[in-house]
């Protein structure tokens, strides 16, 4: 029987799925994600207004957290729709196009959120080890000229994706491991060569996610050494202290990351559903989690948070 090649007459659609084995916990499981959803993006958009709205943290440090808590709520709206669907409706059928479009989005803002982590550890770097330079180095200019480095450099590495995958004759059942389209996931399915999807998947990787950790590691070791030198132990603390918030922010997201990627290539053995519930934990937990490690370390946004859920006027 001739194999149906349905790139040829016409793009096939994906079926998407949930937990494999909690079929009748779905509507449980989807409570507990609109949890995090509703934290992510109330926490995030919080964020945002208060930034936005006290004078004191119009400041490089926090422009940088601003564009950190926008990132996060464009990854939590570009999962939503499809997770709404499988886990509340369940409708599992996602065109080609859409998926290609959810995907691509989906790892844009995985990509800038990286860039903007490494842009926040220039700025810690700047802040301690040349205190005096910090004004004249990030100008307001400055910053906005990296954010939008950071934000060319993910959508050129993202943009070939989904010419490359829809150059592929799809001819399996093509059923996704997840509620929602990932490269790793949808490179699995066509019945052609994918070496040049795997070559260039792999080269942006290291590109963005290795380069950027590996930078992030020596300004932390620039830090160590520049706070190593201060005399008074209160001072290092309190310098350290600084670099809390940011330190999280690069832990758990780097860590769901790399433990997708090692159990994705290693983890052949592993039950299917630890790779689905890491790549929730990889998806969900930052964008919930960043709001809220900002908002207990810094003072002005505690504050700020305060005032606004006791009611209080400014």
């Amino acid at each position: 029987m001739r194999r149906e090649e349905h790139n040829i007459s016409g793009l096939p659609p994906f079926i998407l799925t949930g937990l494999p084995g909690l079929e009748t916990s779905q509507h449980w499981l989807f409570l507990l994600l609109g949890i995090l959803y509703t934290i992510s993006i109330v926490g995030n958009a919080l964020i945002l207004f208060i930034i936005k709205e006290e004078q004191s943290l119009h400041q490089p440090m926090y422009y940088f957290l601003s564009l950190l808590s926008g990132n996060d709520l464009g990854v939590s709206f570009s999962t939503l729709p499809t997770v709404l669907a499988v886990f509340c409706f369940h409708l599992r059928e996602i065109s080609f196009n859409s998926c290609m479009s959810q995907m691509f989005f989906i790892h844009l803002f995985s990509f800038m959120e990286s860039g903007i982590l490494l842009a926040m550890s220039f700025d810690r770097y700047v802040a301690i080890c040349n205190p005096l330079r910090y004004s004249t180095v990030l100008t307001d200019a400055r910053v906005v000229w990296m954010g939008m480095c950071v934000f060319l450099r993910s959508f050129c590495m993202i943009f070939p994706l989904p010419f490359l995958l829809k150059r592929l004759p799809f001819c399996k059942a093509n059923v996704l491991s997840h509620a929602y389209c990932l490269h790793a996931d949808l490179i699995r399915l066509p019945c052609g060569d994918t070496s040049i999807n795997n070559i260039f998947g792999l080269s942006i990787v290291i590109s963005t996610f290795g380069l950027d950790s590996a930078l992030i590691l020596l300004s932390y070791v620039l830090i160590l050494r520049s706070v190593l030198a201060i005399a008074s132990q209160e001072e290092r603390l309190k310098t350290l202290n600084t670099c809390v918030s940011h330190l999280c922010a690069v832990l758990i997201f780097y860590v769901p990351k790399i433990s997708v990627s090692m159990f994705a290539r290693y983890g052949r053995h592993v039950p299917h559903y630890v790779h689905t519930l890491l790549s929730l934990i990889y998806l969900f937990v930052p964008p919930m989690l960043n709001p809220v490690i900002y908002s207990i370390k810094t003072k002005e946004i505690r504050r700020k948070l305060s005032k606004i859920l006791l009611g209080t006027k400014f």
